[in-house]
Order: structure tokens, then sequence, then C-alpha cells
């Protein structure tokens, strides 16, 4: 077992970086900064950072079956064609609570694009609760809501033998199953497997290793978890050096390193002085397992 190396590869401070993917095709890694509204694409090559201005808050990025992007922005699910930086609509919902935004959103191993929605908020993860919906936009570009009554809508991600859809509420401070099927898209039977300690403090976003095994970003907690969704047992905590951490992926090459987004929003003066890279895009190398590779959107 190598020796667990962290690295911050991307200093430009985000104010709320969430929603790493990595995209095969260019070799980089996209992210989102939800309040910066900026798409960004780190290439490790060059190890510089392109972004994109948006016109509103955009709370996560997929790969698109047909090229370039897919994003949530606002309470809209779009398209995002890179080198044109042109947004066209698919599909605008929550019309009746205006005070609504998108939060994470991921692509199943079907090709829809599942992604939950929230209240903004007054202050970090202080909000006008049960406001937030889970929704999936297919390839035909139809919309499906799941289920109301969601605080803050955040990770997600599927089991290697897609018949489980993982899935956190962010306030319920637990990590959450569902039965899924892959061919409707439909979930249900939800159960709790995994229910945060309070120095962990607020899960965020989320990923999957080859070994089955879910990785969650502790908001707040300033580490990234290991969890057996079989066992409910946490497994390791990789601490960083910065307490926002706020999502993170698997890329490189052969998808062995992790890729760890964070926030800066919410910290005073002092607080940033002591974490510097806060905002800032981290690289864990040596862990020792591989990720599953994003799939892309199929509309």
């Amino acid at each position: 077992m190598s020796a667990i190396s962290i690295e911050c590869v991307a200093s430009q401070g985000c104010r709320l970086g969430e929603s790493p993917v990595w995209d095969e095709r260019e070799g980089a890694l996209l992210y989102v900064d939800i309040t910066g509204r900026k798409v960004c694409r780190w290439s490790p090559a060059t190890q510089q950072v392109q972004a994109i201005t948006v016109d509103a808050p955009v709370s996560s990025v997929a790969l698109r079956k047909s090229g370039d992007y897919v994003i949530t922005l606002g309470t809209r699910f779009a398209a995002l064609k890179w080198k044109e930086q042109l947004v066209t609509t698919f599909a605008h919902i929550d019309k009746d609570k205006p005070n609504n935004r998108f939060n994470d959103g991921k692509v199943d191993p079907a090709g829809r694009y599942f992604a939950g929605t929230m209240a903004e908020e007054v202050r970090p993860a202080v909000l006008e609760r049960h406001q937030g919906a889970l929704y999936t936009l297919s390839s035909d570009l139809s919309v499906v809501k799941h289920f109301d009554q969601v605080d803050i809508s955040n990770g997600l991600d599927w089991s290697l033998d897609h018949k489980t859809f993982f899935y956190i509420d962010s306030l319920s401070y637990s990590v959450d199953a569902f039965d899924y099927d892959l061919q409707t898209g439909k979930i249900g039977n939800r159960r709790s497997i995994y229910r945060l300690e309070k120095e962990e403090s607020i899960p965020d976003g989320m990923c999957i290793d080859t070994e089955g095994k879910l990785w969650v970003a502790c908001y707040d907690g300033g580490r990234v978890i290991r969890l057996d969704p079989e066992t409910g047992k946490r497994l390791q905590t990789v601490k960083l050096p910065v307490d926002k951490t706020t999502s993170c992926c698997f890329g490189g090459k052969d998808y062995s390193e992790m890729y760890v987004t964070s926030a800066s929003d919410g910290m005073d003066k002092e607080w940033r002085s002591r974490q510097p890279q806060a905002g800032g895009i981290f690289k864990i190398t040596g862990l020792g397992v591989k990720g599953v590779p994003p799939y892309p959107f199929a509309g």
C-alpha cells in the first residue's frame, strides 16, 4: 500500500466548488463553482483552469454522449457547448418555487441525468427546509419527479450491479440506499445505510469505487470517508487541509486518482487565513483503489 498523498492542483479558490467529473476525452477534470456561476475544466497537462461563466448558480456538470456537456443551472436542465460557450435549456422545473435551485446531479448507467433541488441558502447549510425534490431527465428530454420534501439534495451514485441507487439528503446526516430498476429508472424501498458521526459533520457529494465501496465528502468535516454499503461500516477516513470538502470523484488515466472539490463561502477572514487553500481542488493519490468512469447523458 503506497502512502496517501494530497495535493492542491487548482488553487483559484471556488466559492462553492462541486460536481467533479473526469472527462476522459479531454483528459481533464470538470467541476462547477455554484455561487461563482462557473463551469470549470482543469487540465493536468497544462495545470491550467478554463472557466465558462453562466447566468445562474450552476450546480452540476456531466458528460454527454454526443459530445460536450449537460449541466443543472438554476432550476433548469441544460446543454453546454464548451467551445461556443453556448447554453441551451432542455427543461425547467420547480417553477412554483422561485427561491429553489438545483444542487448535485449525476448520470445513471442507462444515461439518465438525476439531479435534485433545494431552497437557496441564507448562509451555508441554513435554508428553508423540505423545499427540494429529486428529478430525472431522460434521453427524450422528459422529466420525472421521484419524491419531494428534500432539504439539500446531494451525493448520488449506483452500485456496481446497477440494482441499488445511493443518495444523500444532507440535513438527514444519512447515506441512503434505494432499490433501483435500470430499465425504468424507478427507485423504491428507501433505507439508511450509514449515519454520520458528529465530527464527520454534513454528508455532501459521493462516488463509488471498483470494489463497490462509497466515498463521501464531509462538508465542514474536512474529510472524505469510505463506507461499506453492505455492512454500514466506515472503512477509512482521509483528512484534507480544508474544512469545507464538498464532493469527490475518481479520475486520471486509470481512475486511480481521487479529486475533491471544496468551498470558501461562509468563512471569515481569520478562518481563511488558517486555510488558504479553501475552495481549491485537491488530488489524492495512493488510495490503492480505482473508481468507475462516469456515465454520459444519452440525450
